[in-house]
């Protein structure tokens, strides 16, 4: 598909985010990834308010050897961003942007997958719809089960979550979201540039809205729409073993902290661990070249 103009500007993310733009089709809205260099295909899955520049460290380091697929979920990075009435912004709407990525793909290899934040729920619902075309699976502080017993989500995504008119106004108004995100995520903090590619692509009310509509789709009961997805993930899991499994994790998380990890290793206990001690959420961002090293390592000795 011919690129659309993106809404930023790209020239000021400079040396940064270097990469050629290729879009897909899908209902209609222009769907954004990256596909950098040959080899075995690593799809990377970002979360919120995160987009496709969250990758670069992988990708510049990986790409001469793998073939690197990165997309930006439909409202994030240089995908489209419709309103609510065109776009159904729930998980499984994110996980059908997905299959048709790789259906277009025609990959004829194993997947590995590489996904962080709201990318694992989105991963992970995937790969229990296509077992057969997963090689290898890298997580990087995500869930994908509910939350562990006696967990609940953070006050402040709970008042974005449960008061709508205020949130809209406060994530939507004030980019909130992704502006405490630059520091709340981080625990080493952030270069002036970094700051600016990650919040790059939420620069109107109109652009913001997958950031609110996120958050909004964190399932806590199961009368939400997204509630028989995530449980069907949750109790689905096991039918992942046995496929090579690394976990990279920020220890200073937020969000997703140590008992979310706890639970990971309570259900792949033969998975490779690996906990960051100066990462936070943003454990890319923090810890970069540790990260880039183990996946390198991991994937050399997991060959598909």
């Amino acid at each position: 598909m011919k690129s659309p103009s993106p809404q930023f500007d790209l020239s000021s993310l400079g040396f940064l985010y270097p990469y050629e733009s290729n879009y897909l089709d899908i209902n209609g809205l222009k769907y954004h990834y990256l596909n950098q260099g040959h080899g075995d295909p690593l799809v990377m899955l970002h979360g919120n308010p995160t987009w496709s520049f969250y990758f670069r460290s992988l990708i510049n380091a990986l790409s001469p050897d793998y073939r690197c697929i990165v997309p930006d979920h439909i409202g994030c990075g240089l995908s489209e961003k419709p309103d609510d009435k065109t776009y159904d912004y729930s998980l499984k709407s994110r996980v059908n942007d997905l299959e048709c990525l790789i259906q277009h793909l025609n990959l004829d290899k194993k997947i590995t997958l590489i996904v962080h934040d709201w990318g694992g729920m989105i991963g992970l619902a995937f790969a229990l719809q296509h077992l057969e075309t997963i090689g290898r699976i890298i997580i990087m502080n995500t869930s994908g089960f509910l939350p562990p017993t006696g967990e609940k989500i953070p006050i402040r995504l709970q008042i974005i979550r449960n008061f709508k008119l205020l949130s809209k106004v406060l994530v939507q108004g004030f980019n909130l979201f992704s502006f405490s995100a630059l520091y709340m995520a981080t625990h080493k903090g952030l270069s002036k540039d970094v700051k600016n590619g990650l919040k790059a692509p939420y620069n109107s009310w109109k652009n913001r809205i997958a950031t609110l509509k996120f958050v909004h789709d964190i399932p806590l009961d199961d009368a939400h729409k997204s509630y028989d997805l995530v449980n069907h993930v949750d109790q689905n899991l096991h039918t992942l073993t046995g496929i090579p499994m690394m976990f990279c994790w920020g220890e200073h998380d937020f969000v997703f902290d140590l008992s979310y990890l706890d639970e990971w290793k309570r259900r792949f206990p033969d998975a490779e661990f690996h906990t960051l001690p100066d990462a936070g959420h943003y454990a890319l961002e923090d810890s970069p070249d540790i990260i880039v090293s183990l996946v390198k390592d991991f994937l050399k000795m997991n060959p598909l």
